[in-house]
């Protein structure tokens, strides 16, 4: 436990003008008396940093591989990343740590092991009977290049084929090499007098093991006899092969070729094929040739009816549907909010998928340890949002919005005059503000808009939707404004200070131009004005757009909040502040940054009109503090005016996003003159509260607190009408209140603490039906739930003091109120910057958790700011991450890891101790099933399957050793849970069953009994594996 040092609190006393100062000084030592009693619980014991689960599409796949029997399916990846799937909510994800391409994957069937073959010409055994997957095994090449693999079923014998023509044979168990080789020009012999390329293909005849179909790159096939070691037939054919397949009769194979035609053959015919089809080439007239298309990658030849509807799938995998551009997580979020979301997303999904069951359905649930419920926004490139269910480290999707339904579509090129701020995209989602209590959602999007949302179960129709247009400009007593319409610092009551008043049912602009000619009071995207249709969810309450002021086009915004209790919405950009009554539809505020400070502006800064060029297309959020000079010294980052989640530009949401070049210093927006760098300084956090405003304050109110991207914190004060219908009537009184506080870097969060170091929450209210009348006692009630701003006045004597928590990019701040007075401090990063930083619970607690752009994750104590970890985790190699990273409490965070998918992390000891439990089991005991009826008799009497006794062939006794220098085995990180994996056979079923019940049922205390028996059983693994392969060798299958 730590207690607080009063000394710090006191250290500002001295700053306290004379005229207040024995009252502060009472309030001070007030103050630190109840700070000495605030208890600490966190300790850095508390904190551990690990991946939990990975969800999405797989980034880039390159290989694909499924075990019929264990119903498993496996995914790799051109990063090297492996990607397991069971049924829906067994997923697990693996890397390969050389991080090189997977070529090829084989499934073990139905012993709970896969190999690996890579583009650096590695093959890896993978364990699948442990929660988390290891390497058992890895066989490097050093002079061959591995082009493709072959596993037959129930074989210990994986072929090899290389890009020189060979094919290796490798015995999966020891992962060493046989010294049976096929050469290509053994092979191919004086069929072609040209070296027939890689291997591209490799399988078994399904009615013979002895007979191998091998597929050469140039369009070369052989049938390769194992025992006689010779070629029985060879195919030739004038076009390059990509893939070959059997007929499950194994009397005829296909080849899919470059020019896109398709050749099957019968296997005693090895002169030309027996059919060639071009399946999408455009059919000529007279018989002619087909046009030849682009070549077949892949090809399967299967007998099934025709008919089959597709599956809906179950996995998450459509997080990409449209790019993601910015993503919220939300962690112990109220029990009624998922399903409601599920209730109303349910409609939205589509009909006519198969009814039969999920065939990918392998593997086991982990324990649910986590019963909060959790919920993942993602924010996408084409307007829409898509809310997720989270909980216990699965994903689902619950409901999908689409905010770009609310303006009209341009047709064609000519008909977009107003969307130029960005060329692609105009509708992507940049900031995402919700409150899960009142269940309010506000969105800014890329073209400046702001759309506020509320929601509703039930479905109506909007005659006309609401809509404010607001002239956000950045000018210093500039007298040639067009309109004129600056508002004065300080908002009368009689008119609420409302320049904008809600635009009539036709949405038409003042004007389309200035008296000179350039584009003036239009906003980028035209709202319909025809009734739209609202179905059950969320639906518009108002859209607000920036205009176009005098041929500038208004800048993007930075920052966003939206308060259900005030009933206010607040955004701001490099251009200023704007806040809107989203209840009287009317606008409260419209500031440019610098008006905020009043007469206390710390910097100098020269008069400016309008901009008069135009900005260029897809420019992204502007970046305003290059080379500005500041009293403090300041790192140059690409958030300073953007905000971690708003990094998004237009042009880097398209999932080729990895570039090559990620370098900051090329990243930046040139949307923003070096002129207007010097002096534009951007809103980049708003925190909507209920504290004290000024020192002299007695007592909290109503209040907006403002941060800037020059470490500028301004509060702004709320004078909110009574409840009930007067706030309806009455208009909402804004004004500065002088308050100043000062950081180094720009602001990225704020929240508010109480007496007892307890988070203090913005008021909300509880969610209610607005679509339904309320009766009279609802309205009561409404009435004394809205909060109502009390005079200072006439208040009592404080009662207790709050403290405010401040993060900037490089800094955090602890700031006792009303005194003002910093009771601590910690510089976070001297050399980077703070990306994202947020306050967030844990273990009946709250710290601070930042992620730096130098890959460092930290948390600190609050009050107190105590460093409780340090880990490096992540370097910032893209906008992607930046734009994406958030905590949540409960020690979650997540982040974008590719385009495709989302990767979730815990920073809490506890969540990584019960992390093990969670996580699905990918292998469960199943017996393997007996071969089908068809073809009994033929096995019987002759023309039906045959066996092949490899190891007489492959074996070290019958085919010698392998070069050494050919490839080298390294041994893997699998440990004893490999050893268990190694072996197959009934017994050995048995056991691994009886290994899997002690697994789930046993607890720390019967540690030594369990691993008594993983031992015991690993032995007897091997041992039984043995024997049963020596009794069962030369049986056919019906003979089990």
């Amino acid at each position: 436990m730590r207690k607080f040092n009063i000394r710090k609190v006191l250290d500002g006393l001295t700053a306290v003008s004379s005229s207040a100062s024995a009252s502060a000084a009472a309030q001070q030592q007030q103050a630190g008396n109840r700070e000495s009693e605030i208890q600490e619980t966190l300790q850095s014991e508390h904190f551990q940093l690990c991946k939990t689960v990975r969800h999405g599409f797989p980034y880039q796949p390159s290989a694909l591989a499924f075990d019929p029997v264990q119903k498993i399916l496996a995914i790799g990846t051109q990063t090297g990343a492996l990607r397991l799937f069971g049924r829906p909510g067994v997923e697990c994800y693996c890397q390969h740590d050389s991080g090189a391409a997977v070529i090829q994957l084989q499934f073990l069937i139905n012993e709970g092991a896969l190999v690996s073959a890579l583009a650096d010409d590695t093959l890896h055994l993978w364990n699948l009977r442990q929660k988390r997957p290891a390497i058992l095994h890895s066989l490097k090449f050093n002079r061959e290049r591995i082009t493709f693999c072959h596993l037959p079923f129930q074989s210990k014998w994986l072929y090899v084929g290389t890009e020189r023509g060979n094919i290796h044979i490798v015995n999966v168990e020891s992962f060493t090499l046989s010294g049976y080789v096929i050469m290509w020009n053994k092979a191919i012999e004086l069929s072609s007098k040209s070296h027939p390329g890689p291997i591209v293909h490799i399988s078994d005849n399904p009615m013979d093991e002895g007979k191998l179909l091998i597929g050469f790159e140039s369009g070369t096939v052989v049938l390769w006899d194992l025992k006689s070691k010779k070629a029985d037939y060879r195919y030739t054919h004038d076009e390059a092969i990509h893939s070959v397949a059997w007929h499950h009769e194994g009397k005829q194979f296909i080849c899919s070729h470059s020019d896109g035609t398709l050749t099957i053959w019968n296997v005693k015919s090895p002169t030309k094929p027996f059919q060639t089809i071009t399946p999408h080439g455009k059919q000529l007239k007279d018989g002619k040739k087909p046009e030849p298309c682009k070549p077949i990658l892949k090809v399967e030849y299967k007998t099934t009816r025709a008919g089959y509807p597709i599956f809906e799938n179950p996995y998450p995998l459509t997080i990409h549907e449209s790019p993601v551009t910015c993503c919220e997580y939300f962690a112990d979020c109220p029990v009624d909010l998922i399903p409601a979301l599920y209730s109303v997303g349910a409609r939205q999904k589509r009909q006519g998928y198969s009814k039969k069951e999920w065939p990918i359905s392998g593997g086991n649930w982990g324990l649910i340890t986590q019963s909060y419920p959790e919920i993942i926004i993602t924010g996408h490139a084409d307007g829409s949002i898509k809310f997720w269910d989270a909980s216990a480290i699965t994903l689902q999707v619950l409901y999908k919005l689409k905010t770009a339904k609310v303006f009209e579509k341009s047709r064609n090129k000519d008909d977009r005059p107003n969307t130029d701020i960005v060329d692609e995209d105009p509708y992507a989602i940049q900031i995402i503000s919700w409150c899960p209590e009142s269940r309010m959602l506000c969105i800014a999007g890329v073209s400046a808009h702001v759309i506020i949302y509320r929601f509703s179960k039930q479905e109506v129709t909007a005659e006309v939707i609401p809509m404010l247009e607001v002239r956000l400009l950045y000018e210093i007593n500039d007298v040639e404004t067009p309109d004129g319409d600056q508002v004065p610092p300080l908002p009368t009551p009689g008119t609420g200070s409302n320049p904008q008043s809600i635009v009539p049912q036709s949405h038409p602009s003042t004007s389309s131009s200035s008296s000179d000619g350039l584009r003036d009071n239009v906003p980028c995207l035209k709202v319909k004005n025809s009734p739209l249709k609202q179905s059950p969810g969320y639906q518009i309450e108002l859209v607000i757009q920036l205009v176009w002021v005098s041929g500038e086009p208004p800048q993007q915004i930075t920052s966003l909040a939206v308060n259900s209790a005030y009933g206010l919405v607040v955004f701001g950009n490099c251009n200023g502040i704007a806040m809107v009554d989203y209840l009287q539809k009317t606008v409260l505020l419209n500031l440019g940054t610098i008006e905020l400070y009043g007469s206390n502006d710390p910097y100098r800064r020269e008069p400016r009109s309008p901009r008069k060029t135009r900005q260029p297309s897809g420019a992204g959020l502007c970046d305003i503090n290059e080379g500005t000079v500041v009293p403090e010294d300041r790192c140059k980052s690409p958030t300073s005016a953007k905000m971690s989640r708003k990094l998004s530009l237009p042009t880097e949401l398209k999932p080729d996003l990895d570039v090559k070049d990620n370098s900051f210093s090329r990243s930046r927006s040139s949307s923003v003159t070096s002129i207007d760098k010097e002096s534009r300084e951007a809103i980049s956090a708003l925190h909507f509260c209920e504290t004290f405003t000024r020192k002299a304050d007695t007592s909290p109110s109503p209040c907006l607190w403002v941060g800037t991207t020059l470490g500028t914190v301004l509060v702004i004060v709320l004078n909110l009408p009574p409840g009930g219908e007067q706030r309806l009537l009455q208009p909402v009184i804004v004004s500065p209140s002088g308050t100043i506080l000062r950081l180094k870097g720009a602001i990225l969060r704020m929240a508010f603490l109480d007496t007892t170091g307890s988070l203090v929450p913005p008021a909300h209210e509880p969610w209610r039906e607005h679509n339904v009348p309320e009766d009279k006692d609802e309205k009561d009630k409404l009435k004394k739930r809205r909060p109502v701003s009390v005079s200072p006045s006439s208040s009592q004597e404080i009662s207790e003091n709050q403290y405010a928590v401040i993060c900037s990019e490089k800094q955090a701040k602890v700031i006792s109120l009303p005194s003002q007075n910093c009771i601590y401090k910690q510089n976070i990063t001297e050399t980077s910057f703070v990306l994202r930083g947020d306050i967030v619970a844990l273990s009946n607690s709250i710290c601070l958790a930042c992620f730096c752009a130098n890959g460092h994750i930290m948390t600190f104590s609050l009050p107190s700011l105590r460093p409780l970890l340090d880990v490096y985790y992540l370097p910032l190699t893209n906008m992607r991450i930046a734009r994406t990273f958030c905590f949540t409490n409960n020690g979650q965070a997540l982040y974008l890891v590719s385009p495709t998918e989302i990767q979730r992390l815990t920073y809490s000891q506890e969540i990584c101790e019960n992390l093990q439990e969670m996580l699905g089991e990918l292998f469960t005991p199943v017996e393997t099933p007996e071969a089908p009826n068809r073809g009994f008799f033929k096995g019987l009497f002759g023309g039906g399957a045959q066996s092949l006794d490899r190891e007489e062939l492959f074996g070290e006794s019958a085919s010698g050793k392998a070069s050494r220098s050919l490839a080298q085995h390294i041994p893997g990180p699998g440990g004893i849970e490999g050893v268990k994996g190694a072996a197959s056979g009934v017994v050995g079923e048995l056991a691994r069953a009886r290994l899997a019940l002690d697994e789930r049922g046993q607890k720390l205390g019967e540690l030594e009994e369990k691993t008594a028996a993983m031992l015991y059983s690993a032995d007897s693994f091997s041992k039984h594996a043995h024997e049963m392969m020596l009794k069962y060798k030369d049986k056919k299958w019906y003979q089990f």
